[in-house]
């Protein structure tokens, strides 16, 4: 069987074409999602870049505009993506996505169901995850949220391999079309236990289930349901802790003790008066020295990662 044409266009090994859809890089916390139409125009702070100069360069090129300023063209991954999609609910980034696909044991060929489809930040890495063969089957009870998260699918190319409905999970349960054939479960809901019964008539035997709660109480609940027909049950909560990376000025020189005495000169916030003609040489005479310290905002609690086995029977 050959790779669908989803599949292909998640490899992402090709040249940016009219119609595509392309991550417009300026900086690490400026980025955004742009069509290729052969006959547009972006404008930023950086100038004019036309759409046209575009096609047919590698994704990953530097493009200029007018006035000289540039942007990098990406590929749209799921990464990127998520950086980048118009939030209609709070979203799961990359630190959870990650390890989700992880622990649900999701390679190509498997079959996923999600409840909670929401901005389809998650959906859009198992899709990635099960490609070129398996199949996402992602549910939500509002019907404007589902279309926004189909047309999403539509221009990231992944509309292969994911199926949007239109459900209450909750209330109703999974659809028994997929009774005993999906190989994992994902579910995002404020009462997920009371999906748990349809999700253990949805999994293979040996198939797992995450459910991603904000609060504890929600965990607690979930897993007095899980005991019943679920085994290995776990429980995690994902922190990031990025880092700042900048040039620092530091000046080392030999005290009347004959110490090595250093100073760091950080970028200042405001002008400072230099006492001496001597330090101001000194600093200019030093090199700079690439520093890292821990980000002084650090993303906190996004919620509870909660894993379980189905049960074999015996």
């Amino acid at each position: 069987m050959l790779p669908t044409d989803s599949a292909k266009r998640l490899s992402f090994k090709r040249n940016v074409s009219d119609g595509d859809l392309v991550i417009v890089y300026e900086r690490h916390d400026n980025m955004k999602a742009v069509k290729v139409c052969e006959s547009a125009v972006l404008q930023n702070r950086f100038g004019v870049f036309k759409h046209s100069d575009w096609i047919g360069k590698p994704f990953g090129s530097k493009v200029f505009s007018n006035k000289g300023g540039f942007v990098y063209l990406l590929a749209p991954t799921p990464e990127l993506w998520t950086l980048v999609l118009s939030h209609r609910t709070q979203i799961l980034y990359i630190a959870d996505i990650s390890f989700v696909i992880m622990y649900l044991e999701i390679v190509p060929g498997c079959l996923v169901l999600e409840s909670g489809t929401g901005s389809g930040s998650l959906c859009t890495s198992l899709a990635r995850a099960v490609a070129p063969f398996g199949h996402v089957y992602t549910f939500d009870f509002h019907e404007q949220r589902a279309a926004s998260a189909r047309e999403d699918f539509e221009r990231t190319g992944l509309s292969s391999l994911v199926t949007v409905g239109v459900r209450d999970i909750q209330g109703q349960g999974f659809p028994t079309e997929f009774t005993g054939k999906a190989d994992s479960v994902f579910l995002d809901l404020p009462q997920p236990w009371l999906a748990i019964p349809s999700v253990g008539k949805m999994l293979k035997q040996d198939g797992i289930l995450c459910s991603f709660s904000p609060c504890i109480e929600q965990v607690q609940r979930s897993c007095e349901t899980l005991t019943s027909n679920f085994t290995d049950i776990r429980t995690f909560e994902v922190l990031l802790r990025t880092y700042e990376v900048r040039e620092v000025k530091m000046n080392s020189f030999q005290g009347y003790e004959g110490c090595c005495s250093i100073t760091i000169e950080f970028p200042p916030c405001k002008r400072r008066h230099r006492p001496t003609e001597e330090s101001d040489e000194l600093k200019d005479s030093s090199p700079p020295v690439v520093m890292a310290r821990p980000s002084s905002e650090a993303r906190g609690h996004t919620g509870y990662l909660t894993f379980a086995r189905l049960k074999c029977l015996a």
